[in-house]
């Protein structure tokens, strides 16, 4: 079978390449299933450079998450059925054919696209994992940068739901107009003058009492110039890659305080994790949640469309596409 593979760490364009392996069998409570399209997430990325929270065995094949076809399975595995179509968190699916625990993946209505079904689980379910723990009651107001990326539209989206009100921040003008579209609104360009006073005034001067940071670098100081005094900042990502950037005098006049949020140890229990996904398959039967991809590539141009995926301007994610 054909996969994606990286032998050292280092810039994903560089270092991953396609090559052909044995396909695997499953094991124990595991299932073999036949990928339709697998996601590029931005760990994934981070993962190859050896910038994340772990680091695999090499030679490795990347992929976090995909939506494929049941081929096989594993004994003991009574809940999928050969030929079903699942989504759901796994490694290695970046290839023909990949393996996942049986417990872990989800069957898909056929009203679901697969450019829904493969990005169903990770972001969609840290959003709302996220909401879960901030401990903001309806009526009040959040902020987050990144508010184009695919989890900044969910937190607005399940954030309404709630009740909450989520002031987002993107980083291109034109932006703004594209999440109006559809139907997001209190967001702010941060290129453009006067955007502090412009998010302030949305508000209405009300508290802003957490900030979600997705970008590091500079962009805890951005939401932190619109987050009230005594508000928590949640690092949620690092998609510049940039160390973060706090001053002191944030935490030391201001009160602020800081802490990380990571979906591979969820601060939720996993019988809450349960009903999450199954508002989560609901939510795409009904047709509520809807995600874009902007462009699938071929297993063989893995390392063009991790190039593509670090391109701004995007408006849905990039993907690798089975045979």
């Amino acid at each position: 079978m054909k996969s994606a593979v990286y032998a050292e760490f280092g810039s994903p364009e560089k270092v991953l390449s396609s090559e052909e392996r044995t396909r695997p069998q499953p094991g124990p409570g595991q299932v073999l299933v036949r990928m339709v399209l697998s996601p590029v997430h931005n760990h994934d990325l981070m993962t190859i450079a050896g910038q994340y929270g772990f680091k695999p065995e090499l030679p490795s094949v990347p992929g976090t998450e995909a939506v494929g076809v049941v081929e096989a399975l594993g004994e003991g595995v009574t809940n999928l059925q050969p030929g079903q179509r699942v989504a759901g968190g796994a490694s290695g699916t970046w290839a023909e054919f990949y393996l996942a625990d049986a417990a872990r993946l989800v069957p898909v209505p056929e009203s679901v696209s697969d450019e829904t079904a493969c990005q169903l689980v990770s972001m969609p379910l840290s959003a709302k994992m996220l909401l879960d723990t901030l401990d903001v009651s309806a009526g009040g107001w959040i902020v987050q940068n990144a508010a184009n990326g695919a989890v900044g539209k969910l937190m607005a989206q399940y954030g309404a739901e709630r009740g909450i009100k989520v002031l987002g921040l993107v980083r291109r003008t034109e932006a703004v107009a594209e999440l109006k579209a559809l139907g997001i609104d209190n967001v702010v360009a941060t290129d453009e003058d006067g955007w502090v006073e412009k998010a302030k005034a949305l508000t209405g001067g009300a508290p802003v009492i957490r900030a979600v940071d997705s970008l590091g670098g500079d962009g805890p100081a951005q939401v932190l110039a619109v987050a009230s005094d005594g508000a928590q900042l949640i690092s949620f990502g690092a998609m510049t890659q940039r160390p973060l950037k706090i001053s002191a005098g944030e935490l030391l006049f201001r009160g602020i305080t800081v802490k990380g949020f990571w979906g591979a140890k969820p601060p939720v229990k996993p019988e809450r994790i349960g009903e999450l996904l199954g508002e989560l398959v609901r939510d795409a039967a009904a047709g509520k949640l809807v995600m874009e991809i902007e462009k699938a590539y071929p297993i063989d141009e893995v390392a063009e469309a991790a190039r593509a995926s670090g391109e701004p301007g995007r408006k849905g994610k990039v993907a690798i596409r089975g045979s």
